[in-house]
């Protein structure tokens, strides 16, 4: 009987989905159809698009699959190592090399177990050929002090132009310790491919600073990606009870948490010593009250050509798509999107063919498809 059920659910694992209604919404520029491609997923969380079509998306708990655009999804990927899969800590972001269709290399995020807790690691791996495993697994970084919290990994992975990697870092609920550049909180960091640290980084040399940090004072950023015409990192920021942000981090640059913020904490206490001190960035847009923004991405492609230059945010609270309008680094205009679709968006990606594709956040989570109205 055992075995019956487990061949069972394999198949269905596997299948395709049939039968799962498109939904139409209204939205400033376009009529949208937003199509389930796969459902049964546990709370994904990242997703890259292969060079046959197909997409990897991580869960939460530890398992990576391959999703074809018919819906299939495998089984879960062999290869991936242990995760502390507790609270907001699992198996993270996914992305991969420039060079993939060459080398075939992953690389992911995931919170690490370890003692003293957990803390965020990006680790790189060869997909097999037949996409079952990963092979020759490599930890390019280990976030410094692990911390017994569940909360702010942050986690996103970007490739810039140069072939250099930022990763996220969250304040792990260690809010104080985002202003210390001697421990990784809070922080976006910047390594080469292989997980060297790269010579122009802006702390290195500097006596008690760790030198893979390239800006400081984040909260928790879990959306980043690369701006189409510049080749600049953007980045979306959880803040507390208010103050979610979108900054454009610069070298060496303070952003602030948790001296200065709008909003307030939870418990009520205004945010530091206000909304801006000497020395500190201001962000290029916040919200307040928080709607906590997750995954990002620009929009560049011609099956919404309304939307073509803006950015996507992906939101959990608030449960809806924002676009973003931009006039060079100021956002000009917000949209909010798809909220009569009910569901946590945990990340938006541009496809290769310019439909858009969202994961959202649930036990059965869901891959869906935007594409025009017809």
């Amino acid at each position: 009987m055992k075995a019956f059920s487990a061949i069972t659910l394999l198949a269905a694992i596997c299948a395709p989905v049939t039968g799962a209604p498109a939904q139409t919404f209204r939205t400033e520029k376009h009529e949208v159809r937003v199509v389930t491609v796969a459902r049964g997923l546990d709370h994904p969380w990242g997703m890259a698009f292969l060079p046959d079509g197909r997409m990897l998306v991580t869960e939460r708990p530890g398992r990576m699959r391959v999703v074809s655009m018919d819906g299939r999804v495998s089984p879960p990927i062999a290869g991936v190592p242990d995760v502390y899969a507790r609270g907001q800590g699992g198996l993270l972001d996914a992305a991969l090399h420039p060079d993939f269709a060459r080398n075939r290399l992953v690389y992911f995020s995931y919170s690490e177990p370890g003692p003293g807790g957990a803390g965020t690691a990006t680790a790189l791996a060869r997909l097999s050929d037949d996409g079952t495993r990963l092979e020759n697994l490599k930890v390019i970084f280990r976030q410094e002090p692990k911390s017994g919290g569940g909360i702010h990994f942050g986690s996103r992975i970007v490739f810039a132009r140069d072939g250099r990697v930022f990763i996220t870092l969250g304040d792990r609920g260690q809010m104080d310790m985002a202003q210390d550049i001697s421990v990784n909180r809070g922080q976006v960091i910047r390594l080469e491919a292989d997980g060297r640290v790269p010579a122009d980084n802006p702390f290195v040399g500097r006596s008690g600073a760790r030198p893979e940090i390239w800006s400081y004072g984040h909260r928790n950023v879990q959306g980043a990606a690369l701006h189409p015409q510049t080749g600049k990192l953007w980045t979306v920021e959880h803040g507390p009870a208010g103050g979610d942000e979108v900054n454009i981090p610069l070298a060496g640059r303070n952003y602030g948490w948790p001296v200065i913020g709008i909003g307030r904490h939870y418990h009520g206490a205004p945010i530091g010593v206000g909304t801006h001190k000497a020395g500190m960035e201001q962000p290029a847009y916040n919200w307040n009250p928080a709607i906590a923004p997750a995954g990002m991405d620009f929009y560049t492609g011609d099956k919404f050509p309304g939307w073509r230059g803006s950015m996507l945010v992906a939101v959990l609270r608030q449960q809806m798509l924002v676009r973003l309008e931009l006039n060079g680094e100021k956002v000009v205009r917000e949209e909010r999107m798809l909220r009569d679709l009910d569901q946590r968006l945990r990340h938006v990606r541009q496809a290769p063919d310019g439909s858009v594709y969202l994961l959202t956040d649930q036990s059965d989570g869901r891959l869906l498809r935007l594409e025009p109205a017809r």
